[in-house]
């Protein structure tokens, strides 16, 4: 029998990670020149388009459906066949097994689009769906299905509560690797061009993140409040740490760099949220925006082109928070959790960075593979009529602003 209050409520945790893409959309979009917002934001939206059909075609089965050698799952409910109105998540959650199909398919729509920030203004269209097709089927449906759809990291007793291997770390280092193979744009850009819409976008991402973290439950209960105030406090710590950083070294407390420290402190806490105390989440969100802050002066100094931080930001996000996890995660905090290393389980801090190492290796040699294979069929980067010429007109004929 379905329980109506549980389905109630991830019907709502589904609707606000369905909104962060969109706000993703929006943060990316006023970092951006003029001349590219429009280009940015459609690489966001047509994720929403694509993944939707890769998931309920073959997605979903290849994620949570069966196992391969712990690696990936069958195609047995391609299509969702199988599936009804009246299946149920299991014998233990009662919520309809299509409210979690659409729960998992807004995690995997944002997470390539979170790389789409890295290469901004220098990448073709067509090469960009490929990559979108490619990156989904090849390393966020297997990571996926090892940590999350009892796959061999998940059945050794990896724990990623809402997706900070999964998402973060993936889609960081993935940058990172899109940054080294397209290379540094010709044309400077002039920095944001509307901090007020990357207020925006941070807003819903923010507002978005509490569905992203308390729904990952799956339920309602204690640990879905834990997760969503231990969303809040990494959040808010993390933004106030930024702003006293930029206030340290730039001489002036800035608000892009609050918003960007509040970002930090989100993908930090995702892996950890439902895991770790409400003090271990202070000092995540404190930690978050120091790391992710001096990874991102590094890149200023080393010359390289991850125009919007994805690297800096949910890369070091990502995997500073599994490795906080392996170092904070308490027992009495959650039964189905672990202690860390620091409550004295040396084993479990060990898995958890074998299995963040692994996928963020695995993500990084196979992106820098698939866009060189990409370029053999049709040319990654645009040229440099067409990025002086920006990539609304060149590569989509619209403007953003007459």
């Amino acid at each position: 029998m379905v329980n109506t209050g549980d389905t109630a409520f991830m019907l709502v945790a589904t609707s606000l990670v369905m909104l962060m893409t969109p706000g993703l959309a929006f943060f990316y979009g006023g970092l951006v020149g003029r001349k590219n917002v429009l280009t940015i934001m459609m690489q966001s939206f047509v994720s929403m388009g694509v993944t939707t059909i890769l998931w309920i075609t073959v997605g979903y089965s290849m994620v949570f459906s069966g196992d391969v050698w712990g690696i990936i799952g069958n195609l047995n409910h391609a299509f969702l066949i199988g599936v009804n109105p009246s299946s149920l998540l299991s014998s233990s959650n009662h919520i309809p097994l299509f409210v979690f199909i659409s729960y998992q398919m807004m995690f995997a729509i944002i997470t390539p689009a979170l790389i789409t920030g890295a290469f901004a203004n220098r990448v073709r269209f067509k090469a960009y769906m490929l990559f979108l097709t490619l990156w989904l089927l090849l390393v966020y449906f297997p990571v996926a299905h090892m940590i999350w759809g009892g796959g061999f990291l998940q059945r050794w007793g990896v724990l990623d509560f809402a997706g900070g291997i999964v998402v973060h770390a993936t889609a960081g280092v993935a940058a990172l690797a899109s940054v080294l193979f397209v290379g540094r744009r010709k044309v400077k850009d002039k920095g944001p061009h509307s901090i007020p819409l990357v207020a925006l976008g941070t807003a819903l991402l923010w507002f978005g993140w509490y569905g992203f973290n308390a729904g990952s439950e799956l339920q309602a209960n204690g640990i879905t409040s834990l997760a969503f105030l231990n969303t809040d406090i990494a959040a808010s710590f993390a933004a106030i740490t930024w702003l006293v950083l930029s206030g340290m070294f730039e001489k002036k407390p800035k608000i892009l760099g609050m918003l960007t420290g509040a970002v930090a402190g989100l993908a930090t806490i995702t892996p950890a949220a439902g895991f770790v105390s409400i003090q271990s989440a202070m000092f995540i969100g404190i930690l978050a925006s120091i790391a992710s802050y001096a990874v991102v002066a590094w890149k200023n100094r080393a010359g390289l082109d991850d125009a919007l931080d994805v690297f800096g930001v949910h890369g070091v996000g990502g995997i500073l928070g599994v490795t906080l996890l392996g170092l904070l995660g308490e027992r009495s905090v959650n039964s189905a959790g672990t202690n860390g290393l620091f409550f004295g389980n040396a084993a479990f801090f060990g898995k958890e960075m074998a299995a963040v190492a692994g996928a963020s290796l695995y993500a990084f040699a196979f992106t820098f593979f698939m866009l060189w294979l990409i370029n053999k069929i049709t040319p990654v980067r645009v040229s440099e009529e067409e990025e002086e010429m920006g990539l609304d007109e060149a590569e989509h004929g619209e403007q953003a602003y007459l």
